[in-house]
């Protein structure tokens, strides 16, 4: 026998490197599940500034015509993944707040294109910015070694689920992912 062979086999099985597993695996899952707790209250505190104007649901909605642009209204249901009915009394809301609007569409006067307006699309940057800051104050109390790792770590969790990732550059994109399918495992 090897020499490296017999002393791991005389070590006990606490003090061997276990292989990935499924202790791993629950172990991760804790840390994001404990890493979303604090993602969400960070949310959820970009959204308190504005929760007498919008419920989560109408930002939702806000976000996805900030981030895709004009949208008819069977298209916007779709990727908030809610019937067009939910989609339409959401959307009266936001209309009635002035912070979306409905467009005949001049070339199709059968059809009516939906957009969020200049009110609507600057509560997004704001709600979106508030959160930046936060989240930024967080990794700012993190080592360089572990910014690091944290990059490499979250941009591998988010292309398992399937989230698409933020345009760099210092534009704060908004997109909301709620993708939704996650790919199937041997898709990644």
């Amino acid at each position: 026998m090897a020499a490296h062979e017999q002393a791991s086999e005389e070590r006990p099985s606490a003090e061997r490197p276990s292989a990935p597993g499924r202790d791993d695996v629950d172990a991760v899952t804790r840390a994001v599940l404990t890493a979303s707790r604090l993602l969400v209250a960070v949310s959820a505190r970009s959204l308190a500034a504005v929760e007498d104007r919008v419920t989560l649901p109408q930002f939702r909605l806000l976000v996805v015509l900030a981030t895709h642009g004009d949208a008819k209204l069977v298209s916007l249901a779709e990727r908030l993944g809610v019937n067009p009915s939910t989609a339409m009394r959401m959307l009266d809301r936001l209309i009635v707040a002035g912070l979306a609007e409905r467009q005949v569409n001049p070339a199709n006067r059968r059809e009516t294109a939906l957009r969020v307006t200049p009110e609507g699309l600057q509560l997004v940057e704001d709600v979106t910015a508030g959160r930046r800051r936060e989240v930024a104050a967080i990794v700012e109390r993190l080592a360089p070694e572990q910014r690091s790792a944290l990059i490499e770590a979250l941009t591998a969790f988010t292309a398992a689920g399937g989230e698409p990732a933020v345009p760099g550059g210092g534009s704060d994109a908004y997109p909301l992912g709620w993708a939704p399918e996650l790919p199937a495992p041997h898709d990644i």
